[in-house]
């Protein structure tokens, strides 16, 4: 539901338009220094204000609300939370009738029998992904020495990532996104087959980030067009490095030593400030929808530290499991 992890058991709350946004961090062990500093370069890297983003500017600053004390973490739960204060909540009023395409809305007022908060998309907006970037920069200090980095790919498209917003903003529209990343240091045999195989649980939280609509790890899909000749990895030396890395850094759903590299497909935006049509569940009728409110054209661009931080999370879990297998 909420939360997720076995040992590192991270859950979230709070809504859009909310008083906060936050996140509790059960399983941290004792002894991790972290300080308000810590989280400021991700928290920028997620921001908005570049192009293509939504024009909501929020402070973002963490408030530590328990789980560390003298700047170390102090094995007890850590919770952090962020004020929301720049909200718009009535350009949402329309939006209770009037589903957007392609959103939460609909499915979200009838699952919970309207009781959801609609605003800003409620819990299930991308705001949500602030305290998981929080739990990120503390999964990457208890595993300091990997190194875990993502970059866009393309955007509509387009490996021309300006080309690509400018048209967008032409056309009042919205595009997705390919991002890609690498996790390297992995020391080798993290995963538990069947069901926690590396690809499983990183698949299960990366699905977690709003608008991410595709996975795949090395060669993925392309790998189905080529013969297993091409595509084997060949051992070039005791350590298991390989020639190539098509397996992207998996073998029999454990990490083998080698680069870890997925990427992933992150949709366009469903608000869009161009027209559309929707079904109006007042009138009866398929009507004009003009989208109120501030979104991002690409929500691409602000993805790459998120896709970071629930890697870290995930690769932290199975590292911890894998620690007490070893006892």
């Amino acid at each position: 539901m909420n939360s997720f992890g076995r040992i590192l058991r991270v859950s979230i709350y709070g809504e859009s338009h909310g008083a906060v946004v936050g996140v509790i961090l059960d399983g941290v062990p004792a002894g991790i220094k972290i300080v308000e500093e810590d989280f400021l370069q991700d928290i920028l890297k997620r921001k908005p204000g570049g192009k293509g983003t939504t024009t909501r500017i929020e402070n973002d600053v963490p408030v530590i609300k328990s789980g560390i004390f003298n700047s170390f973490s102090t094995g007890a739960p850590i919770c952090i939370e962020f004020i929301n204060n720049n909200i718009r909540s009535d350009d949402y009023n329309q939006i209770v009738q009037f589903p957007r395409p392609g959103h939460s809305d609909f499915v979200a007022k009838k699952k919970f029998n309207s009781y959801n908060d609609h605003r800003g998309g409620g819990h299930f907006s991308g705001r949500l992904t602030l305290p998981i970037v929080a739990a990120g920069v503390i999964a990457k200090k208890i595993l300091p020495d990997l190194k875990i980095r993502s970059n866009i790919l393309e955007v509509g498209g387009n490996n021309n990532i300006e080309e690509a917003l400018e048209l967008a903003i032409e056309k009042r529209d919205s595009i997705g996104g390919i991002i890609e990343c690498t996790v390297s240091n992995l020391p080798i045999g993290l995963g538990e087959p069947f069901f926690d195989s590396v690809e499983s649980v990183l698949s299960h939280l990366i699905f977690a980030i709003p608008a991410v609509k595709g996975i795949e790890f090395g060669a993925g899909f392309s790998s189905a067009k080529m013969f297993g000749s091409d595509h084997n990895d060949t051992f070039i030396d005791a350590s298991g490095k390989t020639k190539t890395n098509h397996s992207g850094g998996i073998s029999g759903g454990l990490s083998n030593g080698n680069d870890l590299i997925l990427r992933i497909a992150v949709k366009p935006s469903s608000s869009i400030p161009s027209q559309q049509e929707s079904y109006h569940f007042g009138s009866g009728r398929i009507e004009k929808l003009i989208i109120e409110g501030r979104h991002d054209l690409c929500i691409a661009m602000r993805v790459p530290v998120v896709l970071e931080a629930v890697v870290s999370i995930g690769i932290c879990d199975l590292y911890f499991i894998n620690e007490l297998k070893n006892i």
